[in-house]
């Protein structure tokens, strides 16, 4: 039987869950999340709806008007144990996705990073999950303006002409450091999904444990996507290095390079920036077939 400390300290926990997705307070939303960021990280934290039900109510707050709202946000976020983000990265991307494309500039600005946060805690199933590899990079596109459609247009006209055209609009006070910015996510991004996998010890029992042993995931052939609807490419898994740098390399390669280029030649903070992204790509596709080197 639960102290009747217990009992209000979880009815505590919902009613401020409810309030900081349903009050139209800014102040309210935020000071419910701060009590809930601290239920979280006590120890032994207090949640008695569980991960998946924490994520459910409050990421639609990824794209909440207010700026310390969202601060806290984040803060919360990071207070969830890895372990249990990973199952839910796939509905998590969907709503950082559509915070990196937000007509205001600083919720896009955040949602790089809940971006980071999110590769922290679960970037191998980031950049596998479906739709995790190309719906990102066309996110990203969007930001920068890198278009792989328009890769000629870019080399023309300038990566800086070509990115404020998307979302950026026109230049403002602080444009580069905002660009650099993203750049830098993105090359952390790219980073993970080109990191080179772990080489598997040799077992001599493994070709029979293939055979005959139960899987130890819920969906084991969730990437042949046998019972679920068609999905386009975009929408695909692609849970290898090998087949991240194979798409990468058809659709993207015209674009990052076409971009990167024009940012190298900008100089200052987004030129510093292209420049950790051209050694990522350098080394994350030395051994693809079409390397860039």
């Amino acid at each position: 039987m639960l102290a009747s400390e217990d009992v209000d300290a979880a009815e505590q926990f919902k009613q401020n869950l409810s309030l900081a997705v349903t009050t139209k307070s800014d102040n309210q939303r935020r000071d419910a999340l701060s009590h809930l960021t601290n239920q979280l990280s006590a120890k032994p934290p207090n949640n008695p709806v569980g991960t998946a039900g924490v994520l459910t109510r409050l990421l639609p707050l990824i794209s909440d008007s207010s700026t310390s709202v969202r601060a806290r946000l984040l803060g919360l976020f990071r207070a969830l144990p890895p372990s249990e983000v990973r199952p839910h990265v796939e509905k998590i991307l969907m709503y950082v996705r559509g915070g990196m494309t937000h007509l205001a500039s600083e919720i896009r600005t955040d949602a790089l990073n809940l971006m980071e946060w999110l590769l922290d805690a679960a970037g191998d199933e980031v950049v596998s999950c479906p739709g995790g590899w190309l719906k990102t990079l066309n996110s990203f596109s969007s930001m920068l303006g890198w278009n792989p459609n328009v890769g000629a247009a870019i080399s023309n006209q300038g990566w800086t002409s070509a990115s404020k055209t998307t979302l950026g609009g026109a230049a403002k006070k602080g444009a580069a450091e905002v660009q650099a910015r993203q750049i830098q996510v993105l090359t952390r991004f790219l980073a993970t999904g080109f990191k080179p996998e772990l080489p598997v010890p040799y077992d001599p029992r493994a070709y029979w444990d293939s055979i005959y042993r139960l899987p130890a995931v819920s969906n084991p052939f969730a990437h042949l996507n046998l019972f679920g609807a068609p999905r386009d490419e975009d929408s695909e898994m692609y849970p290898d290095r090998s087949s991240r740098q194979r798409v990468f390399d058809a659709k993207w390669r015209q674009a990052i390079l076409s971009g990167m280029d024009g940012a190298k030649k900008e100089g200052g903070a987004v030129g510093r920036a292209a420049a950790s992204l051209d050694r990522v790509l350098s080394d994350g596709l030395r051994e693809s077939n079409s390397a860039f080197i």
